[in-house]
């Protein structure tokens, strides 16, 4: 009689973890299928936002300005109601699934690859007078400004590899823009052509990681999380050299980047901007004179009133499933076509 009461314990704890495991297997294949199905959410809503910076690019062609339809975010919102004012029969299927989301001008930002210029074919060289305006914004956000040289430096040997190292943005009048060359600043002072090679660099033959995101300034000795959070707003690394974008920067931004100007006077510029935006650089001049720059030479691969990088912020709630994702979107000048450059989810 014991033993046949063990043996039928036994069995009951044999099958009752067989079930365990089973009921474990069900529910992680569920769990892939729930992700699977909100990253082809995810996917469509990309293509729906890439097609609003594309109609947008044709309505407005080479003007980007905060007042545009791609600058209203999309609170949370129940997928069923989108694919029912479209018509779609099966909108009841999307009661359980949320979007929400928001596109950001990236060329709002300093972008930090501009601190490397290619003056000609296979040279790349730090630009001075780019490491002088990342030292203003340094200054005025409270960082230690001597970081702006090794970020320079960081950034001219994270290239070494990189496929888009002499690319250029294409202008809207079908001319390669220039690479930013201003001031002869590639040659001045103690840097010189061999990457890694500066200030007795010990590690000239270690290539670092590809600069492609703010969280990169890590690897840089002197920066601290609480630093990179506070350059998050106003810094940014682009595949290729890029002009700031003159209608969407911040007061900071642009305090940084225009010689002379101080943030009062910066800030005063974003209020008259929101009252009427810029249709050309002229505009932009007239508008900082009228705030007290004087003799501002405005360089056209530095200042612009279009851009070309959008960062596309999603998320998409799928019952138990979330996908958080951040994608960079290149928007071509001549024909208003879009793709994508690289797509990073949030852990």
């Amino acid at each position: 009689m014991i033993s046949a009461l063990l043996v039928v314990a036994l069995s009951a704890i044999l099958v009752s973890g067989m079930l365990w495991r089973q009921q474990v297997q069900i529910r992680r294949i569920e769990n892939q299928r729930l992700l699977s199905q909100a990253q082809w959410v995810a996917r469509g809503a990309l293509d729906w936002t890439r097609l609003i910076l594309r109609s947008e690019g044709d309505t407005s062609a080479g003007i980007t300005y905060l007042g545009g339809l791609w600058g209203v975010p999309i609170a949370k919102t129940r997928l069923s109601d989108f694919l029912g004012q479209i018509g779609e029969v099966r909108a009841e299927q999307g009661q359980a699934t949320y979007l929400s989301g928001s596109i950001e001008d990236a060329q709002a930002k300093f972008n930090l690859r501009n601190l490397v210029s290619s003056p000609a074919p296979g040279v790349m060289q730090i630009n001075t007078e780019q490491i002088g305006a990342y030292q203003r914004l340094l200054v005025s956000l409270g960082v230690n400004s001597q970081l702006a040289k090794n970020t320079a430096l960081q950034m001219r040997a994270s290239l070494g590899q990189s496929a888009t190292r002499f690319q250029t943005i294409t202008s809207t009048t079908g001319a390669p823009a220039a690479p930013i060359t201003t001031g002869g600043g590639a040659t001045s002072g103690s840097f010189t052509d061999k990457p890694g090679m500066e200030d007795g660099d010990d590690n000239a033959a270690v290539a670092p990681l590809q600069m492609t995101s703010v969280d990169s300034l890590l690897d840089i000795p002197g920066y601290t999380p609480e630093m990179i959070a506070r350059l998050r707003p106003f810094v940014t690394v682009l595949p290729t050299v890029s002009a700031v974008n003159m209608n969407t920067a911040s007061a900071e931004v642009i305090a940084a980047i225009v010689p002379g100007m101080n943030l009062s006077a910066a800030q005063a510029f974003v209020a008259r901007r929101q009252t009427v935006f810029f249709h050309n650089v002229s505009d932009v001049q007239l508008a900082l004179r009228g705030a007290g720059v004087q003799s501002v030479a405005i360089d056209p691969n530095e200042m612009d009133v279009n851009t070309n990088y959008f960062l596309i912020h999603g998320r998409v709630q799928h019952e138990r499933a979330e996908v958080d994702r951040t994608t960079l979107v290149y928007r071509d000048a001549l024909t208003h076509t879009t793709r994508i450059v690289r797509v990073q989810d949030q852990l």
